[in-house]
């Protein structure tokens, strides 16, 4: 079965942003956080993680500037609450990360972070995660999605960029 969306992953990424699925705009026009009240595209560029404001068709550009995306299910589309458990794809993620061994691994969300992480939205907070074995610093972020503009915060996509920007000395944070 062939994914929604491609994912865009290169071994030497200083970031991988996954969400939970591709919304619907995004599925319909084959580019990631493509819906009109989406803030992905000018949040990256307003934190620096992207030296200018990107179209979403742009998306293919992101690895040079170091960052990758991929969704936790790969064969849905539609609003979160659309997205079946059985449609995650747990291992599928970990087995991605691992094999091209970001800097760090952000969510897009809590939604995405909540099943990966098996913790409960409600007991997660944005910002970096306890560690996990094997794989890179782990940061949950507000979802840039029009249909999350209640808990919108910049500020953890503020915080995300300026942990990127620290000189490296192994593991992030």
């Amino acid at each position: 079965m062939k994914p929604v969306l491609p994912d865009l992953l290169v071994p030497g990424l200083r970031l991988v942003i996954c969400g939970s699925a591709a919304g619907t705009a995004s599925a319909r026009r084959g580019a990631y956080y493509a819906g009109p009240g989406n803030k992905f595209w000018r949040i990256l560029a307003e934190t620096g993680l992207t030296p200018r404001l990107l179209q979403s068709e742009e998306f293919p550009l992101l690895p040079g500037f170091g960052i990758g995306l991929t969704d936790l299910a790969k064969h849905a589309s539609g609003p979160d609450a659309a997205i079946r458990r059985d449609h995650y794809d747990a291992e599928g993620l970990m087995g991605r990360v691992r094999a091209c061994r970001p800097g760090m691994l952000a969510f897009n969300g809590k939604r995405a972070a909540s099943v990966f992480l098996g913790v409960k939205s409600s007991g997660l907070a944005y910002g970096v995660q306890p560690v996990v074995a094997e794989l890179p610093t782990i940061f949950v972020l507000p979802s840039t999605s029009g249909l999350a503009s209640g808990n919108w915060d910049g500020r953890h996509w503020h915080d995300l960029a300026a942990i990127l920007e620290r000189p490296k000395s192994g593991r992030i944070l």
